[in-house]
C-alpha cells in the first residue's frame, strides 16, 4: 500500500511541479500560452521645438515611470547635438537635455515603447499627510463648511473623496462649492478644487496627467485624473465624473500640477505628444521584457540557445510525447508494434516525407528488404553479418528509390535517403523472425500496427500547439513524464482485449 501512495504522490508531484513551472512563466514571464499570439504594444512619443538664445540651453522632461498595469519596454532620445542625462528613481525620471551653444529652432525627440504589465501596480510612494490649507475669508470658512458636512455624510476615505468630487460636479453647487468653481485662483480645475478641499480633511492626493492608449494618435492630449491615498492604498477617481476607476488604457505620464517641461536659455516653441498602436508577437515581448528586467533563469531558457541548437532540440522534446502516444496504444489499446520505440522513430522520419508519402516509401523499403531478407536466410549467415547485410541492401533500396523518383519527378521520394536506415534494417530483421517463428499474420499484424502507432504519433507531434510547448515550456516534459508513471501501473484490460474475449461476457445458453 505504502509503494502505492509513494507512486502515486511522485506521478502527482512531477505533474504538479509541471504546472507550476508553466504557471510561474505565464504569470511572471508573460509568456503565452498559445503560438501565434499577438500582444498589444503603444509607441508614445514628445516632440519638443526649442528657440535658443545666446548662452546655453537645457531643456528637462519629465519621463514617465511607475504606471499601473503598463511597463516600459525600451525608449529612445532623439537630439543633434545635445548632450543627454537621465535622472531616475521608482517614481520620478527625468530627462534633461543640454548644449553650450545653438543657433536655430531645435527639436528634440522622446519615444518609449509601452506594453501591459499586469505585476506593475506601483505608482507613487507612500505620501505625508498634507496641512489644511490656509485660504483667506471667506474661502477658509467655506472650506471647513465643506469638509465638515462631507464628513458627517461619509463612513471612509474613499467615500469622502467621491462625495467632494460628486458635489464639484454637481448641476446646482452649493454656494461654498461655487465660491471654489468661480474663484479665478482655481479657473475651474475641478482637479486643483478636489485636492484643496480633500487636503482640508488632511486627505492625501495626487494629480496625474496622462494619455489614453487606444489607436493611433497623432496629436494626443494629455488626460488629468485625481489619485488619493486611503492610508492603506491609492484610489483613483475620475474628476469629471467622479466615479473611483482607473481605466486600463491610462499611461501616467507626470504627477503634479506643473508642466512636464522645464526650459532654461531658450523659449519652448511648441510640445507636441503622439501615441501609435502597434501589434507584436507574445513571445517575442515576453523574451524582451525577461531580458530587459533580468528575470533569474531566463538565460537558461532554450529560447536563448543558438538557433541551430534550437533546431535539434525542437525535435528531440518531442520524441518523449510520441512515446507517450506509444504506451497509450500499447498498455491501453494494445496495438501490437515492433520493439518499444521504433515506431516513434519512424514518425520522426516522417517529417521529411510527409506523413502519406512516408508510409508508402516505408511499405516499399520493408518488403523490398524482406524479400532480399529471406533470400540472406538461406546462406545461413550469423547475426552481426546478416544485419550489416540488411543495412547495405537498405541503403542500395533507398538509392534505388532516389534515382527512380527522380526520373519520375516525384521530389517526395527524393526524401527516402533521410529515413533511419538502421530503423529500418531492425525493421526488417525483426518482421522476417515474427514471419519464420509466428507466421506471416503476426509478422504483417505488428508492422501495420507499427505503421499505426507511427502515423498517430506523427500526428501528435505535429500539432502546432504540442511543438510550441515543448521548446518554450520543456517543463511540459515532467506532465508527461507523470502522466508515463501513472499509466507504468496500468494492468487491466486492453480495448482490443475486450474485443478478443467478448465471447465470455455473454451469458451461457442455456441447455
Amino acid at each position: 500500500m505504502r509503494r502505492s501512495r509513494g507512486f502515486v504522490v511522485i506521478a502527482l508531484s512531477l505533474i504538479a511541479a509541471g504546472l507550476a513551472l508553466i504557471a510561474w512563466k505565464v504569470n511572471v514571464y508573460g509568456y503565452p500560452l498559445t503560438p501565434n499570439s499577438m500582444s498589444e504594444t503603444w509607441t508614445v512619443q514628445a516632440r519638443l521645438r526649442v528657440r535658443p538664445g545666446d548662452g546655453p540651453v537645457g531643456v528637462t522632461l519629465t519621463l514617465p515611470s511607475a504606471t499601473p498595469g503598463f511597463g516600459r519596454l525600451q525608449e529612445d532620445f532623439v537630439s543633434r547635438g545635445f548632450g543627454l542625462d537621465v535622472q531616475e528613481n521608482s517614481f520620478l525620471r527625468k530627462a534633461t537635455w543640454t548644449i553650450r551653444r545653438v543657433s536655430g529652432t531645435q527639436t528634440l525627440y522622446y519615444r518609449a515603447q509601452i506594453y501591459r504589465d499586469r505585476n506593475q501596480q506601483e505608482f507613487a510612494p507612500v505620501p505625508a499627510y498634507p496641512d489644511v490649507p490656509e485660504l483667506e475669508e471667506p474661502f477658509a470658512t467655506a472650506l471647513q463648511s465643506i469638509t465638515d458636512e462631507v464628513r458627517s455624510r461619509s463612513a471612509n476615505i474613499a467615500s469622502f473623496a467621491a462625495a467632494v468630487l460628486a458635489r464639484i460636479n454637481s448641476a446646482s453647487p452649493s454656494a461654498e462649492i461655487r465660491l471654489f468653481l468661480n474663484a479665478p485662483e482655481f479657473g475651474g480645475d475641478k482637479v486643483g478644487i478636489a485636492r484643496t478641499l480633500l487636503a482640508g480633511a488632511r486627505i492625501p492626493t495626487e494629480r496625474i496627467n496622462g494619455f489614453l492608449l487606444t489607436e493611433d494618435e497623432p496629436n494626443a492630449t494629455p488626460v488629468t485624473w485625481l489619485a488619493v491615498h486611503n492610508e492603506q492604498q491609492w484610489l483613483f477617481f475620475d474628476p469629471q465624473s467622479g466615479r473611483q476607476y482607473l481605466p486600463e488604457n491610462l499611461l501616467v505620464w507626470w504627477r503634479g500640477g506643473d508642466s512636464p517641461v522645464e526650459v532654461s536659455g531658450a523659449e519652448l516653441q511648441s510640445l507636441e505628444w503622439s501615441v501609435r498602436r502597434n501589434e507584436i508577437g507574445s513571445l517575442a515581448l515576453a523574451e524582451q521584457r525577461a531580458e530587459r528586467h533580468q528575470f533569474p533563469f531566463v538565460n537558461f531558457s532554450l529560447l536563448s540557445l543558438p538557433v541551430q541548437t534550437q533546431s535539434v532540440y525542437s525535435v528531440l522534446l518531442l520524441v518523449p510525447v510520441g512515446a507517450f502516444v506509444m504506451v497509450l496504444l500499447r498498455n491501453v489499446v494494445g496495438v501490437r508494434t515492433f520493439g518499444t520505440f521504433m515506431p516513434v522513430l519512424i514518425a520522426l522520419a516522417f517529417e521529411e516525407t510527409g506523413i502519406g508519402a512516408g508510409l508508402l516509401l516505408f511499405a516499399i523499403v520493408v518488403a523490398l528488404g524482406l524479400v532480399f531478407r529471406f533470400c540472406l536466410e538461406r546462406l545461413r549467415l550469423t547475426l552481426v553479418p546478416r544485419l550489416t547485410a540488411v543495412v547495405t541492401i537498405v541503403v542500395i533500396l533507398m538509392i534505388g528509390l532516389s534515382m527512380l523518383s527522380a526520373r519520375l519527378g516525384w521530389e517526395v521520394g527524393l526524401s527516402v535517403g533521410l529515413f533511419p536506415m538502421v530503423i529500418l534494417a531492425m525493421v526488417i530483421e525483426r518482421m522476417s523472425i515474427i514471419w519464420e517463428e509466428r507466421g506471416p499474420q503476426d509478422a504483417v499484424l505488428e508492422g501495420a500496427g507499427s505503421a499505426l502507432v507511427a502515423t498517430l504519433a506523427y500526428l501528435v507531434m505535429g500539432l502546432e500547439q504540442i511543438r510550441y510547448m515543448t521548446i518554450v515550456y520543456p517543463e511540459f516534459l515532467l506532465i508527461v513524464l507523470g502522466l508515463t508513471i501513472l499509466m507504468g501501473r496500468y494492468s487491466g484490460y486492453r480495448v482490443t482485449e475486450l474485443f478478443r474475449f467478448r465471447d465470455l461476457a455473454r451469458p451461457a445458453e442455456s441447455t
